[in-house]
């Protein structure tokens, strides 16, 4: 029986990317919003969205299985999950980022994980770097959009988590479209930020935080955070998702130049892909992290011991850990105390 149930385990991993493809589907074609409205029968679903009906009974079929959504008598209707995250619109719907960004950028180039692994070549998409990627504008539009609406519930739960009440600086050192500095400045009234990105997504980034309201308090550098000047000066320094997305080798210089980056009694703030020090998991953490293996072959797998060990090696102290997005991401915390 321990077999049959290992076996069984074993099968659901293997053949997770259907699960995966049948959410990307659904909203595609738009069905937990059509659902959201009221349930609907196959049919009349069919008849909306303009998809054939045998097609979405299956869809609908494989959706219920999963527990996305339910059935009785016919009817299909939401799971509280579905109707809180995937319905467009709704207050934490991340379902854009979903949709575009992982169904539609990742997993091409993730059929290629084998390769990278091995160091064979591959017919798959090959990444060469961030900056590479996104020098293609529609790469980069697809990238940050979807990237925008998946940050900024992470950055809300930061300015939740942190007293950032007396910081007026903030540098957010490969911060996309500004998600992060948006829902810090809206949590600290006195403070300011500056986003440093790559070209094409800084002009994203700049509509958003004009639609923010927020165009006099935060301000975008069009560059390479491994390669350009940051400015000095700084309350807080930022690096979301940027140390699983870099070398590993780059991460210590990276971490040097935010100590130098920032005033006495700064903020490092490092959020990311962050297993346990025993690399058990949490299993979507670790499935991030390959993920990002497959766009930069010389990414480390990071773990809090080791971030804690390079912040402190640099001279940061205080350096605390904190659960972020449960079971996926974590945010390391260190302050910088120089003696007068």
């Amino acid at each position: 029986m321990r077999l049959i149930k290992e076996a069984e385990e074993i099968s659901e991993i293997a053949f997770g990317f259907m699960a995966s493809k049948a959410l990307f589907a659904a909203l595609h074609v738009g069905i937990f919003t059509k659902l959201s409205e009221r349930p609907r029968y196959a049919s009349e679903l069919a008849d909306e969205v303009g998809v054939p009906v045998n097609r979405i009974q299956t869809l609908l079929t494989a959706l219920t299985a999963l527990g996305l959504v339910s059935s009785q008598g016919g009817l299909f209707e939401n799971s509280p999950g579905a109707e809180a995250f995937l319905v467009e619109g709704a207050k934490y719907d991340f379902g854009n980022y979903l949709r575009l960004q992982i169904d539609r950028q990742m997993f091409p180039i993730m059929t290629g994980l084998e390769a990278v692994v091995t160091g064979e070549s591959s017919s798959s998409p090959v990444i060469e770097s961030y900056a590479d990627w996104f020098s293609d504008p529609e790469e980069a539009r697809l990238y940050s959009e979807s990237q925008h609406a998946g940050s900024l519930g992470p950055g809300r739960s930061v300015a939740r988590l942190l007293d950032l009440s007396k910081a007026e600086n903030l540098m957010d050192v490969g911060g996309g479209t500004g998600a992060f500095a948006i829902r810090l400045c809206e949590a600290n009234p006195k403070l300011t930020a500056t986003v440093l990105d790559f070209p094409n997504v800084v002009k994203l980034g700049e509509e958003y935080v004009e639609k923010a309201g927020l165009s006099d308090r935060i301000s975008f550098i069009a560059g390479n955070a491994l390669e350009d000047e940051w400015p000095d000066g700084q309350d807080i320094v930022l690096m979301s998702y940027l140390f699983n997305g870099v070398p590993g080798d780059a991460i210590p210089d990276l971490t040097r130049r935010a100590f130098s980056s920032l005033r006495n009694g700064g903020h490092f703030l490092v959020h990311d892909f962050i297993v346990n020090d025993d690399r058990s998991g949490p299993p979507l953490a670790a499935l991030w992290q390959l993920q990002h293996l497959a766009f930069t072959p010389a990414a480390k797998s990071l773990t809090p011991t080791w971030i804690a060990g390079m912040m402190e090696g640099v001279g940061f102290t205080e350096v605390k850990t904190h659960s972020l997005i449960p079971g996926m991401t974590r945010l390391m915390h260190g302050r910088k105390f120089t003696a007068t």
